[in-house]
């Protein structure tokens, strides 16, 4: 198989594909012939040995695939070859053949072809389990999402509107807070040329938001604290500002606000009843429309290291993609 393998921690620039033996099929899991990986700012990271969890050596990078079951471990059930699925993974997307755990697949639903499925695991599933699991974002409530045009961000913004709240975003840019509108936010605010904290204020009659989606971190986490409701809460999900913030503790008590860290690849293992769940309702609201997943930029697998820089230079809205199979 072709697979991008990372031999030593590295940039996106020193990236090179391989063909390698196809790995061996551990119990539990099934063999995808991968068509499309989805693309995240977390790749950049994980091959530089800046991620959390870091693999042993080789390894290839990617969370999230989509395409057909090629084969199933004997003590599987409930999946068959053939099978269009999509999954996330702890990594290993990078190639055009994944194992991925048998409880981390998921049917594509009918209509949606592979790079649209590709897209979905990482940042829908981030996305809802933060705000409904997580938050419990209630309908009626304010929400406020920052870098609303980047992939986690726009799927922030679509779940907040299927659950009934109204949806502040931020984006860096007329056109990327175009986008956040299109994909249904009631308001935009352009955080290079207006002041995040004043203009909430002002939308929200003085009061702020229920519950902040941070994926940035850096000044604009400082802005949510002074802009969040009393008794809000603050989902932490990220930090592609590339500034871990540093949290006033004597913000939280006299506001009394809750801020909530958000590492979803863990609930994988640690609450995989809670993430089926999840992934039922975002099937659902697929299904009825609610859901209108963007994938601005393809590329192929010899170009993993380009859709890793454009992630990284903040040029994608929605979600990049690698198709393998070249569609």
């Amino acid at each position: 198989m072709r697979a991008v393998l990372i031999r030593d921690w590295c940039g996106p620039e020193a990236l090179t594909v391989e063909t390698v033996p196809s790995p061996d099929l551990p119990p539990g899991c099934v063999r995808i012939a991968v068509h499309a990986a989805g693309c995240n700012f977390a790749d950049g990271l994980i091959i530089a040995g800046k991620y959390q969890e870091k693999p042993v050596f080789p390894f290839s990078p990617g969370f999230e695939v989509a395409g057909d079951i090629l084969e199933t471990a004997p003590d599987v059930t409930g999946w068959q070859v053939g099978d269009r699925v999509f999954a996330a993974l702890d990594h290993g997307g990078y190639a055009d053949e994944a194992i991925a755990r048998a409880v981390d697949v998921h049917a594509i639903p009918a209509g949606m072809d592979y790079a649209t499925a590709a897209s979905f695991p990482i940042a829908y599933g981030t996305s809802h389990f933060s705000l409904m699991d997580r938050a419990r974002l209630r309908p009626g409530e304010i929400l406020l999402v920052h870098g609303a045009a980047g992939g986690v961000g726009l799927t922030a913004v679509e779940c907040g509107k299927a659950a009934g709240a109204t949806v502040i975003a931020t984006a860096g840019g007329p056109e990327k807070v175009a986008v956040a509108l299109a994909h249904g936010a009631d308001y935009g605010i352009d955080y290079k040329s207006e002041d995040i904290r004043s203009r909430v204020k002002e939308l929200t009659g003085g009061r702020g938001a229920d519950v902040v989606y941070d994926p940035v971190g850096g000044e604009i986490f400082d802005a949510s604290l002074r802009c969040t409701a009393p008794d809000g809460r603050i989902l932490t999900i990220g930090f592609a500002g590339g500034t871990v913030p540093q949290i006033p503790a004597n913000h939280l008590l006299v506001k009394n606000l809750t801020v909530m860290g958000v590492y979803w690849g863990a609930y994988r293992t640690l609450a995989p009843q809670r993430i089926a769940a999840s992934f039922a309702q975002l099937k659902d609201w697929y299904e009825a429309g609610n859901l209108k997943p963007r994938v601005s930029h393809t590329f192929s697998l010899d170009q993993a290291a380009e859709a890793i820089l454009a992630l990284k230079a903040r040029q994608v809205t929605g979600k990049a993609v690698i198709l393998t199979r070249g569609q």
